[in-house]
């Protein structure tokens, strides 16, 4: 197979690859979001789903579909119901964390206002469940609605967890399996599904995206840490945020009476001082939290990738199994 080498990422190789279902789901995506009574609602879909995401999770959903050797068209309605269902749950997370900044550009709350953006995103669902319901199967809307409501879930359960030092790295990561991961399992799962592919390739691929998911979110986390803005965060806005992340729930556990009263005062309590997220990084730093969470990040990684053997020998296995090493790469 002949792949431009201009395109060198993992997932830029993807999207060349499938470049024609990309242009389908994108064309969907565009009728979808239309409205004859509210313009605003293309208003602001449009700011974010043409703000120059990778579209990985669609991608994903098409991937999975191709390399089990689909023919059909709805694999197109469900890259399109993926993207609708993550462009929702953004601009509803932009309202509950009171962002201002989203793929390096200013939040939707902060163009419009809040309202607008839950109200858009209420809509953005409805159109997913819509786009669903056109495939005809049960069962891949058994598993997307399933879907919207973990990652709702996990958004909850983050929310109880905020601030709470005593939350543990189980709790992390059911909520990190929850508004992170469910997405990528079921953008994985469902393209296996339409294929009709067997239950071992469909848990294969589920398992696949969860692990990516899993990983995904680790490596985000300790970004905000030590990353650059090419991320679309600021370094520390999950300290500023007063986030318990993997590396500060691992800096916690190991802390002694001193750090233990300075957690307290910067997150549990919220009251922050100049040179507080250095003297986090330095904690971090020292009891090895950041390294620990790295680790952590590359065995998820590495689990998504072993999951692939039992997937059929195809050149978008191997792009898959690179993606996964692309995620944690920027931590290596």
């Amino acid at each position: 197979m002949s792949l431009d080498h201009t395109a060198t990422k993992p997932h830029e190789r993807l999207a060349e690859e499938l470049s024609g279902e990309l242009a389908q789901v994108n064309a969907m995506i565009r009728e979808r979001m239309a409205s004859e009574h509210a313009p605003r609602i293309p208003e602001v879909t449009a700011h974010l789903v043409e703000a120059g995401g990778k579209r990985l999770r669609p991608m994903l959903t098409l991937a999975a579909a191709k390399l089990c050797g689909y023919g059909g068209p709805f694999h197109i309605h469900l890259a399109a119901t993926v993207e609708f269902i993550h462009t929702a749950t953004l601009l509803h997370d932009d309202v509950v964390d009171e962002s201002s900044q989203r793929r390096g550009r200013p939040t939707a709350n902060l163009l419009w206002d809040n309202t607008s953006s839950v109200l858009v995103g209420d809509y953005l669902f409805a159109r997913s469940f819509q786009l669903m319901v056109e495939t005809g199967s049960l069962r891949v809307l058994d598993i997307l609605a399933n879907a919207s409501a973990t990652i709702a879930e996990g958004e909850v359960l983050q929310l109880t967890a905020a601030r709470d030092l005593a939350t543990t790295e189980e709790t992390y990561l059911k909520v990190v399996r929850g508004k992170t991961a469910a997405l990528f399992s079921a953008a994985t799962e469902v393209g296996g599904v339409i294929a009709g592919v067997d239950e071992a390739q469909v848990r294969a691929l589920y398992d696949y995206g969860d692990a990516l998911g899993v990983s995904f979110q680790m490596v985000d986390d300790l970004l905000d840490y030590g990353g650059t803005s090419a991320i679309g965060k600021n370094t520390g806005d999950d300290f500023r945020e007063k986030k318990l992340t993997l590396p500060l729930i691992k800096a916690v556990a190991k802390a002694d009476a001193t750090e233990r009263a300075f957690w307290e005062r910067t997150i549990a309590k919220g009251k922050q001082e100049d040179g507080d997220l250095e003297t986090a990084l330095g904690i971090l730093t020292r009891h090895g939290a950041l390294e620990d969470t790295r680790i952590e990040a590359l065995r998820w990684a590495a689990h998504a990738k072993a999951q692939l053997d039992l997937l059929p020998d195809h050149p978008i296995r191997d792009m898959l199994a690179d993606l996964a090493d692309y995620v944690v790469a920027r931590i290596t």
